[in-house]
C-alpha cells in the first residue's frame, strides 16, 4: 500500500467521523505510536512517512514477546509482517492468530509471516523480478519476494541461474521481461548481480547471501565482489533480503504508476 492510499483512508475516516482530529494529525505526520505494554513501541506511521511498512525482526525476540507485539501491530494496522521467524515462533503466532480471528501465512522458505485481518495488499502496478545464483540463496530470495508482494508489488522469479551455468540465465530473463527492478541473491563469489546488471535496462540490486566456506567465506567474498562490481548495481548487506525487497518495492511502484 502505498503512502497516497494510506493518506487518502486517514482523509476519508477523518470526514466520516470514525476518527478524531488529533488521530488524524498523527497519522498523517506519520508519528502513530502503538505501545505493548513496557516491552515494544510499534512505528505505525513509518510506511506513511517512508512507504515502507514496520516489520518485526523475531530473531532474538522470546517467543511470547513476538506473539504480543504481533498480535498488536496486526489489530492496530491491520497487518503485520515478521521475518526470521522460527518453526516454534510460527506455530506459537499460528495458535494466537486463529483464536484472535486473525488471518495466519507463514512463508516457510523465506522464514516469514503475515498476520492480517483479511485481503490482499492493493496492487501499485510495480513489477519485481527476483533471482538467484543456486538453490542455497533461495531463504533469502524468498524473504524480498515477501516483502515486496506486502507493499503492493507483482513477484515474479527465476531460482538456480547462477554463473556457473550462465547459459541458464538467458532464458529466465526472457520470462522476467517487463520487471521494473531486479533482486538478484548470490553466495560463493558473487557474479551473478554483475552478470545481469550487464544484461537488463532496469534497476539491479544486489544481494550476498552467506553461502560458501573457507577464505572469506559466509558472504564475505560475495559482499566484496558485487562491491567492486564494473557493471552498474546497487548493493545491500548480507543475507538483507528485507531490504533488497523493500527497496525493489518502492522503485517498481514509482515505475508501476500511471
Amino acid at each position: 500500500m502505498t503512502a497516497d492510499t494510506i493518506l487518502r483512508e486517514v482523509l476519508a475516516a477523518y470526514a466520516a467521523g470514525r476518527i478524531s482530529l488529533d488521530d488524524t494529525i498523527d497519522r498523517i505526520s506519520g508519528l502513530r505510536v502503538e505501545k505493548v505494554g513496557e516491552l515494544a513501541r510499534i512505528d505505525l506511521g513509518r510506511e506513511v512517512r517512508c512507504g515502507i511498512p514496520e516489520a518485526v525482526l523475531a530473531e532474538g525476540k522470546e517467543t511470547a514477546d513476538l506473539v504480543a507485539i504481533m498480535l498488536k501491530h496486526a489489530d492496530a494496522a491491520g497487518r503485520c509482517l515478521a521475518t526470521r521467524v522460527s518453526p516454534e515462533q510460527a506455530e506459537a503466532v499460528r495458535a494466537a492468530a486463529e483464536a484472535a480471528g486473525l488471518t495466519f501465512r507463514y512463508a516457510e522458505r523465506a522464514q516469514a509471516i503475515v498476520l492480517s485481518k483479511g485481503g490482499q495488499p492493493e496492487k501499485n502496478g510495480g513489477i519485481v523480478a527476483v533471482l538467484t545464483a543456486g538453490t542455497a540463496d533461495i531463504r533469502v530470495a524468498e524473504e524480498a519476494r515477501v516483502v515486496a508482494e506486502e507493499m503492493g508489488c507483482e513477484v515474479r522469479t527465476a531460482y538456480d541461474v547462477g554463473a556457473a551455468g550462465v547459459h541458464r540465465l538467458f532464458p529466465a530473463l526472457k520470462n522476467l521481461a517487463g520487471a521494473h527492478v531486479y533482486v538478484v541473491a548470490a553466495g560463493r563469489e558473487g557474479t551473478l548481480p554483475a552478470v545481469v546488471a550487464g544484461l537488463v535496462d532496469r534497476p539491479v540490486i544486489g544481494v550476498p547471501v552467506s553461502t560458501g566456506y573457507g577464505f572469506m567465506g559466509q558472504g564475505q567474498a560475495a559482499l566484496a565482489s558485487m562491491l567492486q562490481s564494473c557493471s552498474v548495481l546497487t548493493v545491500v548487506n548480507i543475507d538483507a533480503g528485507f531490504v533488497a525487497g523493500a527497496h525493489a518495492a518502492l522503485i517498481a511502484s514509482l515505475a508501476g504508476r500511471p
